[in-house]
């Protein structure tokens, strides 16, 4: 039995156990304010934006080149990008049509026939060791329903599978054609290209509308008897219709590539203490009762990689306090990976960010932050990106390792040399890649460390760069400044290989 082979009976067997064996430990620890190991992430949403569609792909090309550029310099590694927000595609595909958030019109394509935005930002972030996590939202097909759909668009073929809900239109949930339709979607994209992880908020069923049901009567009809539900356990159902398709995808990625993830963000409260005992302190909209999605359990049963919580409230809001929910859900994740949502506006005009990165950091089982609205990074919004260098992310950070995927580490690096030639000074080193390894490096950290300083690559502040290549052009300090430089690899999981330094004079 091959090492592939053995990984992806490994990632099935997570999908069928609990991911919750490890013994109960201190919810809370001191906190590091630069950690070597941190999810720094950023929403960057296509629905509704008008950016796109008024750029050619040559432009496009150049603001995506930008964009992961100030990402980067901001201290952000993990770019979460919108790639599918109603049915439809930011990528190549013969599933779905373009979007019009992409072009202006479904299904139009652009004016380069060869441009493939997914597939350029996928190369801009690896080649600054940063990941991409493509965003699809799974259910909605409209955000307004007088928009308009592609003529090949799946809504034409098969309209019966499909329900207006307010002013949108969605996959009905509960029919397995739209599970299976979904998945194959996801399939499609983990096949073609090196996204990191596969990323899905909130969206499951609709926020409810006051005095408005769910129109899903033919479907409760036709499958809730045989599936084991009697007629007052609608609710019931519905969520099992959503267990099953996170199973599904589940599924789907690990038998397709096992090493990339499978990442959920979901409303920040699960359920209210009134209604569950075991809820949190809250009074609010719920995941568990009104959104249908039971995001506890699907970490319970490993269906998911990361839990990703949208904890958009102020401190001390008197609904939804930020640290109450902050403390639950570090509490009730399994020792699972989990990261916190963070609404960058309400921070900053409460002028919180800080304290609640502060705050996250000191939870024993939260390791890192994802921020949402991305753009005011870009922007740099109230000197949000100023801060962002300046404060908590004045150092880099490697993303977490997922070692319930795989633990392990990739060979150390071998040769390391230095190379001199007219006009440049760089390291080399030698590390077979094999891309459809994922134990093997696909990554390599660099470390600088002065002449009298101890080599130790737990320091975050000693990072000087994570790269796909496997080279690192040294900068000129004059010839008298005596370094050691350290390299190491890091396989898909993001689990690190032995170091292994050379000195140097710059």
């Amino acid at each position: 039995m091959n090492k592939f082979t053995r990984l992806f009976l490994f990632c099935s067997f997570v999908v069928l156990l609990s991911a919750c064996g490890t013994a109960r430990k201190s919810l809370t620890h001191r906190a590091d304010s630069t950690p070597k190991r941190e999810f720094r992430g950023a929403w960057i949403q296509t629905v509704g934006q008008s950016r796109y569609q008024q750029m050619n792909s040559a432009a496009m090309k150049h603001y995506l080149a930008e964009m992961v550029r100030k990402f980067d310099e901001a201290g952000i590694n993990a770019l979460v990008f919108q790639i599918r927000p109603e049915a439809d595609a930011f990528y190549k595909s013969n599933l779905e049509p373009y979007s019009r958030f992409f072009t202006g019109v479904q299904g139009k394509a652009p004016d380069d026939p060869d441009f493939d935005p997914l597939a350029f930002i996928i190369e801009e972030c690896h080649k600054r060791g940063m990941e991409l996590h493509a965003w699809l939202n799974p259910y909605r097909v409209k955000s307004n329903i007088s928009s308009q759909l592609a003529p090949n668009h799946i809504y034409w073929k098969y309209p019966e599978r499909f329900v207006q809900y307010g002013n949108q239109l969605y996959f009905e949930p509960g029919l397995p054609e739209n599970r299976s339709f979904i998945c194959e979607v996801v399939r499609d994209i983990v096949s073609r290209y090196d996204v990191d992880a596969i990323h899905m908020d909130d969206y499951f069923y609709p926020y409810p509308i006051a005095g408005t049901p769910f129109p899903d009567d033919n479907s409760f009809n036709m499958y809730a008897a045989s599936q084991g539900f009697s007629p007052n356990q609608r609710a019931d159902w519905r969520r099992n219709n959503v267990n099953l398709l996170i199973q599904q995808l589940k599924y789907t990625i690990a038998g397709t590539k096992p090493w990339v993830r499978f990442g959920i963000s979901p409303f920040g409260i699960y359920r209210n203490k009134r209604n569950d005992p075991n809820g949190s302190d809250t009074n609010g909209l719920e995941n568990y009762g009104d959104l249908y999605a039971d995001i506890k359990l699907w970490v319970e049963k490993g269906w998911i990689d990361y839990n990703l919580p949208q904890l958009y409230w102020e401190i001390g809001h008197e609904r939804a306090d930020y640290t109450t929910l902050l403390h639950w859900w570090n509490a009730n994740n399994f020792e699972q990976p989990l990261y916190i949502g963070q609404d960058l506006q309400r921070s900053m005009d409460k002028n919180e960010l800080d304290v609640k990165i502060r705050q996250s950091r000191e939870m024993s089982f939260v390791h890192g932050n994802c921020y949402w609205y991305g753009y005011l990074i870009l922007e740099n919004t109230n000197g949000v990106a100023d801060a962002l260098k300046t404060g908590a992310h004045r150092a880099k950070a490697l993303i977490p390792a997922y070692t319930h995927l795989h633990k392990g580490s990739p060979g150390k690096v071998k040769k390391l040399t230095q190379v001199f030639t007219e006009d440049m000074h760089f390291l080399t080193w030698e590390h077979k890649k094999q891309p459809r390894n994922p134990e093997t490096a696909q990554q390599f950290v660099v470390y600088r460390f002065g002449n009298n300083e101890k080599t130790d690559i737990n320091r975050a502040e000693n990072i000087v760069a994570v790269t796909p290549d496997n080279f690192f052009v040294l900068p000129y300090e004059g010839g008298n400044n005596r370094y050691t430089y350290v390299v190491t690899a890091l396989d898909a999981f993001k689990n690190e290989g032995k170091a292994v330094k050379i000195k140097v004079k710059l």
